[in-house]
C-alpha cells in the first residue's frame, strides 16, 4: 500500500489501517504559531479525515517533544545561568505539558503526544532505540569514525552542536544560521568543514580533537534511495519539490573550486585523485566529481595543502548516531565504545515507532502490535513535516528504513508529506529569528481556533512559502484591505452558519421544527456529488488549499441556492418551493458537516447536536445517502430547538464591529 499518483476521474483508495505523525517540537520551549500553523493543523484535519473515511479504530495519530539535543541543553545551561533550580527533566516537563495546552486549545486531536524522555513513552523509546540499534549493527550497517569535534579550550569542554555557531560549507546554502555539523536548512556536514566557526561559551575559535562514534552507513544507501526516489516519482503524490530536494543530495560527492584560486587546470586536475570535470566556463567555479566520499577528502587535503579554497556539493555523508553528551537516549555498549548517547536526530526519527507501541500498550494492546501499523499490507504511515527536514526523514530515515529488518521483512517506508516555510509577514518564522514569531496561545487572544484552521489550511504550504499576516499584530499604518485569517474564517463564521440558522428556523417557524419530506432535487444532488469527489481528491494529495476552494464554492453555491429559492418562495407564496428548498439545503448542510468536520469539529458536532443523529454522520460509508437514513421518518422526528443567536462557528466578542 503506498499513496499512488491518481490518473484523471480515479476515485482514491485509502488505507484499511493509518499511522499519522507530526513532526516533533524540541523540548526548551513553547509551541509559536509556526508550529501549529506549519504543520499540526495540517497533520490533525488529515488524521481526523482518516478517521471518518476509515473508522477511529483504524487510526493512530501520535506526536511528542523532542526532549533530548543540544538546543535543549544550551537553552537549559542559560536559565541555570539566570538562577533556575530545577533538573533538566523538570525543565523539559514544564515546556511539554505546555505544549500539551497548546495543541488541546487548537483542537489537535492527539492519540498519544509522548515524551522522548519523560514517563512510560521514555521507557519504550529506549527499549526501541536499543532494538533499532543493534538490528543495524548485527547486519553491517553501523560503523565506527573517529572525527574531530570541537573543544572549546577555555572552558576545557567539548562543544555540543548548538555551542558552535558558523557559516554553511555547501554550495548555495542561504542558511542564516550554521551550527556543528548542520545548519537550520538542514543541511548536513562534518565538523570540520564549518566556516567561521566561534563557541558560543567563549567567543572564541575552537579547537579540535578526534572523537569516536557509532554512525549510519547513509552514503552505501545512495542506489537504493535513487531507486525509491523514481518510484516515488512515477508512482506517488509526494510532492514535487520535496523530490527534487531529496534529488540534490543523491548525487556523487563533489567539489566547487573558483577558478580564481588557480592558473592551470590540467596541472590542478593531475594532482587530483581520480574524478570527473564538469568546466562550464559560464560557471565562476570548476566542480570535480569523485565516485566516493574518501576520494573526495583525499582531494580536500590536498587542495588545503595548496591553499585553495573549495566548497562542498550536496551529497550523503555517514549519519551519526551517536554522541558523548549525558543528556540522551543510551547507546548499546559496544566494542570500546561505551557510554555514548544517541544524536537526538536519529532517535527522532523513529521516535514515532516509540510513540506507536507506547499508545498500543496505553489502551491495553500487545505493543508489537505496531508492526501491523507500520509494516502492515493494507496500512500506511503519513509523516508531516517542515521542508527544513526534508533530509532527516525522506533521506536519513529512508536509509535506515530500508536496512532495517523487522522480522523477516524489510521496514516499509512511510509517506512523507512535507510543507513549506510558514512565515511571519514575510520572514522565515524562527525563535532564532530577529522578528520574532507570535506565540500560538497568544493568537487565540485575536481569534477562534476554527478561524485560524481555517487560515492556515489555506495558506498553500505544500507548494510555496507563504507569509502568516495577522491584522491585529501589524502596525496600525499598515493594515491594508481585509484580516486575511477573518476572511478565511468568514466562510465558517458567516456564510455556512448563516445557512444552518436559516434552515433550522425556516423548520421551526413552517414544520413544526421537522424536516420535511421529499425527493432530493437533480441541481442539488449534483452540486453535492461534485464537491464530495474533488473534496476527497484534494484529500488524498494532502492539497489543503484546494480543500478550502472546493468548500468555499460548494458552501457559496447552496447559499445562494437557499436565498434564491426562498426569495422566491417568500414573493410567491409557493409552499412547495420552500419545502424543496429546506429538504434540499438540510441535505446540503448534513454534507458540508462531514466535509468541514475535520477542520472545524466542535461545530460541526454541534450542528450534529441540533440534528439530532449519532456519529454514523462522519462515517464516508454514508456520505451520500439522505438524512432519512440517519433519523428515519422526517414526520416523525423533531429536530432540537435552536434559540435566536445561537451561533454553530461563533467570532469573538471583538470581531462584531470589525466589516466583513
Amino acid at each position: 500500500m503506498y499513496s499512488k499518483k491518481l490518473t484523471p476521474g480515479e476515485r482514491p483508495i485509502f488505507p484499511k489501517k493509518a499511522v499519522v505523525t507530526a513532526g516533533m517540537p524540541y523540548g526548551n520551549k513553547n509551541l509559536h504559531f509556526g508550529h501549529v500553523g506549519g504543520m499540526y493543523v495540517h497533520a490533525d484535519i488529515f488524521a481526523r479525515f482518516l478517521r471518518d473515511r476509515i473508522g477511529r479504530q483504524n487510526v493512530i495519530f501520535i506526536s511528542g517533544t523532542d526532549c533530548f539535543g543540544s538546543p535543549i541543553l544550551e537553552s537549559y545551561r542559560k536559565i541555570k545561568q539566570n538562577g533556575y533550580e530545577g533538573t533538566i527533566e523538570e525543565y523539559v516537563l514544564q515546556n511539554h505539558e505546555s505544549q500539551k495546552k497548546t495543541l488541546k486549545k487548537y483542537e489537535i486531536e492527539l492519540d498519544l503526544f509522548g515524551a522522548s524522555a519523560l514517563n512510560r513513552t521514555g521507557e519504550v523509546h529506549q527499549e526501541v532505540s536499543n532494538w533499532l540499534f543493534e538490528t543495524l549493527y548485527e547486519s553491517g550497517h553501523i560503523r565506527k569514525y573517529s572525527s574531530p569535534q570541537f573543544y572549546d579550550e577555555e572552558y576545557d569542554v567539548f562543544l555540543n552542536g548548538r555551542q558552535v555557531t558558523g557559516r554553511c560549507p555547501l554550495t548555495g546554502c542561504t542558511s542564516e544560521h550554521a551550527y556543528a555539523d548542520e545548519c537550520s536548512l538542514g543541511h548536513q556536514y562534518m565538523p570540520s568543514e564549518l566556516l567561521n566557526p566561534v563557541s558560543v561559551l567563549s567567543g572564541k575559535v575552537p579547537s579540535f580533537r578526534d572523537v569516536t562514534n557509532w554512525y549510519f552507513a547513509l552514503d552505501e544507501c545512495i542506489s537504493s534511495l535513487r531507486e525509491q526516489l523514481e518510484f516515488l516519482r512515477t508512482n506517488t503524490n509526494t510532492r514535487k519539490y520535496e523530490l527534487n530536494i531529496i534529488d540534490e543530495f543523491l548525487k556523487k560527492p563533489l567539489l566547487h573550486v573558483p577558478r580564481k584560486y588557480f592558473d592551470n587546470l590540467m596541472e590542478l586536475e593531475a594532482k587530483l585523485p581520480a574524478h570527473m570535470t564538469f568546466d562550464d566556463e559560464k560557471k565562476p567555479s570548476v566542480a570535480f566529481e569523485f565516485e566516493t566520499l574518501g576520494l573526495r577528502d583525499t582531494a580536500k587535503k590536498l587542495l588545503d595543502g595548496l591553499g585553495i579554497h573549495y566548497t562542498a556539493g550536496k551529497t550523503l555523508v555517514p549519519f551519526r548516531l551517536s554522541g558523548n553528551v549525558d543528556w540522551g537516549v543510551k547507546v548499546p555498549d559496544k566494542e570500546d565504545l561505551k557510554g555514548l548517547s544517541f544524536w537526538v536526530w536519529p532517535e527522532s526519527l523513529w521516535a514515532p515507532i516509540s510513540f506507536t507501541k507506547a499508545y498500543l500498550e496505553s489502551i491495553g494492546r500487545n505493543p508489537e502490535e505496531w508492526q501491523d501499523w507500520w509494516n502492515g499490507e493494507d496500512s500506511l504511515v503519513y509523516q508531516f513535516i517542515g521542508e527544513d527536514n526534508i533530509y532527516f526523514y525522506a533521506l536519513a530515515e529512508m536509509g535506515i528504513f530500508q536496512c532495517l529488518n523487522v522480522g523477516k521483512n524489510k521496514m516499509k517506508l512511510p509517506h512523507i508529506i512535507s510543507n513549506r516555510h510558514i512565515l511571519f509577514m514575510d520572514t522565515k518564522a524562527s525563535s532564532s529569528s530577529e522578528l520574532k514569531p507570535p506565540m500560538a496561545d497568544e493568537l487565540l487572544e485575536f481569534y477562534t481556533p476554527e478561524q485560524l484552521r481555517m487560515h492556515f489550511m489555506s495558506l498553500g504550504l505544500s507548494s510555496k512559502s507563504t507569509g502568516f499576516k495577522p491584522q491585529v499584530l501589524m502596525k496600525e499604518e499598515d493594515r491594508v484591505g481585509v484580516d486575511m485569517v477573518l476572511k478565511d474564517g468568514n466562510l465558517l463564521t458567516n456564510v455556512f452558519n448563516r445557512l444552518i440558522r436559516s434552515c433550522f428556523y425556516t423548520a421551526q417557524s413552517h414544520y413544526g421544527g421537522r424536516i420535511p419530506g421529499g425527493n432530493l432535487s437533480t441541481l442539488i444532488k449534483e452540486l453535492v456529488e461534485k464537491h464530495i469527489l474533488e473534496y476527497e481528491r484534494q484529500m488524498y494529495n494532502h492539497e489543503f488549499h484546494r480543500i478550502s476552494y472546493v468548500l468555499d464554492e460548494y458552501i457559496r453555491d447552496v447559499n445562494k441556492y437557499w436565498s434564491n429559492r426562498i426569495r422566491i418562495a417568500d414573493t410567491n407564496l409557493d409552499e412547495a418551493v420552500r419545502k424543496q428548498t429546506v429538504f434540499d439545503c438540510f441535505y446540503a448542510c448534513k454534507v458540508m458537516a462531514i466535509l468541514v468536520h475535520p477542520i472545524a469539529p466542535t461545530g460541526c458536532e454541534m450542528f450534529r447536536e441540533y440534528l439530532k443523529v449519532d456519529d454514523r454522520l462522519w462515517n464516508w460509508e454514508y456520505i451520500f445517502e439522505p438524512i432519512e437514513f440517519y433519523i428515519g421518518d422526517l414526520e416523525k422526528h423533531e429536530l432540537k430547538f435552536l434559540e435566536p443567536r445561537v451561533d454553530f462557528f461563533s467570532k469573538l466578542e471583538s470581531q462584531f464591529n470589525i466589516p466583513d
